[in-house]
């Protein structure tokens, strides 16, 4: 636990000793914010709705940028080399790694409080629907960056570690749209496949167990296999 720790607190000082942190900040608030302000001001009506629905859509974009880099530029590098002579495991320096992007996830969801602070002093808000929708942004940001993390360990460059993080997170949220033109069979299994389907549940205050399993079984298999792809490194 402590090696775990380790690598945390090195790699989310990494990321805020230089400009990656700031720059995935400003990014997803800026484009979050715009959205948010225009659809409010358009709109007339004091909600979050735009401000989650377009989160969803960026998180595709900014996870791989957070993630791109965790592994890929550490054995591009030859620091990864390095890091493996030290007592720590495979698994260990994973786990450290992706806790540290899912702590840059949380930073930036707390720093969108002020959009939920302005619509509640501009008029009502449901409060049990904008905590579960929180949850279910971090449920699903925790879910991308496992997938990020592995496709991370699978090259040495960040450029191909960025696409393919991108092309998988991007299917995850597009598989659920397409099931009009399947047959039902197959459409219940994409159904259950895609991550923005989860959240719509879990936002809609909908705190079932299959949700909570999906989000741990995408989390789990993509560390697993991110640990597994480090031990063939050799």
């Amino acid at each position: 636990m402590n090696n775990v720790l380790a690598i945390f607190k090195k790699e989310l000082r990494s990321y805020f000793m230089s400009p990656v942190a700031y720059i995935v900040i400003a990014v997803f608030l800026l484009l979050c914010g715009f959205f948010f302000w225009n659809g409010f001001f358009v709109g007339g009506q004091a909600s979050l709705s735009g401000f989650f629905h377009i989160s969803l859509f960026f998180l595709s974009l900014l996870v791989p940028a957070i993630t791109m880099g965790l592994l890929a530029e550490e054995k591009r590098s030859g620091t990864f080399e390095l890091l493996s002579t030290m007592p720590v495991t495979d698994v260990q320096i994973v786990v450290g790694k992706y806790l540290a992007a899912v702590a840059l996830l949380v930073v930036a969801l707390l720093f969108s409080l002020p959009y939920a602070i302005t619509v509640a002093a501009l008029g009502k808000i449901d409060g049990g629907a904008t905590l579960t929708a929180y949850l279910g942004l971090l449920l699903l940001g925790s879910g991308y960056m496992a997938v990020g993390v592995l496709m991370s360990s699978l090259t040495s460059s960040q450029v191909v570690a960025f696409i393919l993080s991108l092309v998988v997170t991007l299917a995850l949220s597009l598989v659920d749209k397409m099931l009009q033109v399947l047959p039902s069979g197959i459409a219940s299994i994409l159904e259950y496949l895609g991550a923005e389907y989860h959240y719509e549940r879990v936002a809609r205050g909908v705190i079932d167990t299959r949700d909570l399993i999906y989000y741990a079984s995408l989390v789990l298999l993509g560390l697993y296999f991110a640990a597994r792809a480090l031990q063939r490194r050799f």
